[in-house]
């Protein structure tokens, strides 16, 4: 058998971790996460990561594994995940790959094109920029810096847009004449499975997962870090919406509310990503039976 890496994806909230849980103990193999969020160790409540009992079933790589002091990139990702597959594949034929960082599951099956490191001069004046002039100034400087990456990025994500002005300040290029696209070859086969279900369903099951998040400890889980809130790491859904609160912006109720309207709006946009990749094939959570009769049956 080909050695094979297993994709397992979908939007959040949809229900990947008891599925690919199964999945794994069916196949024998381990389960690298390509949840960014959940790389990180001080955030287990609001990132929906596995729990310790989950996490003895199968091994895990990626969970808690980093530090929200500590930058990383879906670059740098894509360096250890290959690296690590180089030794799994010397004892698996199957490898699980599972989370929905559309980024950085790319970053895994295709590739990403050779970004410089940033100056962290450069780096702190755009983060000063975005700090004193707002989310509207950086997406104007985008527009006149690279204006066909400012029609493909999210404009909403400021981590994405300072990103792009930090490439174009390093290089004197715009980031859409750096970014190739160019597919390269993996020593591995790649199976990508993917999960959705119907929108209502999904929302509802989101706003439910923000509540039992909020009576789990979400609340004091982001207090812990309020003073660190300016970290790349911390300006992610479930934590954001909180400090607005924190600082009097917002009041609770209102916080929780765009918690979830966020996680909603961050669902579609996974979508929107996933459904321009022909190779995946979709199933619904619960056809679980379905997915594993596909797998093996696809396994060469």
């Amino acid at each position: 058998m080909k050695k094979t890496l297993l994709v397992l994806l979908g939007p959040t909230g949809v229900g990947k971790t008891e599925i690919s849980l199964q999945l794994a103990e069916h196949f024998r193999c381990p389960i690298i996460s390509s949840d960014s969020r959940q790389f990180y160790r001080e955030l287990k409540i609001g990132t929906a990561a596995p729990n310790s009992q989950q996490l003895s079933r199968v091994k895990h790589y990626f969970i808690g594994s980093h530090s929200i002091f500590n930058e990383y990139n879906a670059g740098q990702y894509e360096t250890d995940v290959i690296q690590l597959l180089d030794e799994l594949f010397k004892i698996h034929d199957v490898v699980m790959l599972v989370g929905g960082s559309m980024m950085y599951i790319d970053a895994v099956c295709n590739g990403m094109d050779d970004i410089p490191t940033i100056d962290p001069e450069i780096r702190n004046f755009w983060l000063k920029q975005y700090a004193d002039n707002g989310l509207e100034y950086i997406q104007n400087e985008l527009i006149k810096a690279d204006p066909l990456h400012y029609e493909q990025v999210d404009k909403l994500n400021p981590k994405r847009i300072l990103h792009a002005l930090e490439i174009c300040s390093m290089t004197g290029k715009p980031y859409s004449d750096l970014r190739k696209g160019e597919k390269k070859k993996r020593k591995f086969d790649i199976l990508k499975i993917g999960l959705n279900r119907l929108r209502p369903e999904l929302y509802e099951r989101i706003n439910a997962r923000v509540d039992e998040m909020m009576t789990d400890g979400l609340f004091e889980e982001a207090k812990q870090f309020y003073e660190f809130r300016h970290l790349n790491t911390l300006n992610t859904v479930g934590y954001k919406e909180l400090y607005e609160y924190m600082q009097g912006v917002w009041t609770l109720d209102f916080a929780i509310n765009m918690i979830k309207q966020d996680s909603r709006r961050y669902a579609k946009r996974q979508m929107t990503w996933f459904n321009r990749d022909k190779e995946i094939h979709w199933f619904h959570p619960q056809d679980n039976e379905e997915i594993i009769t596909f797998v093996d049956q696809n396994l060469k």
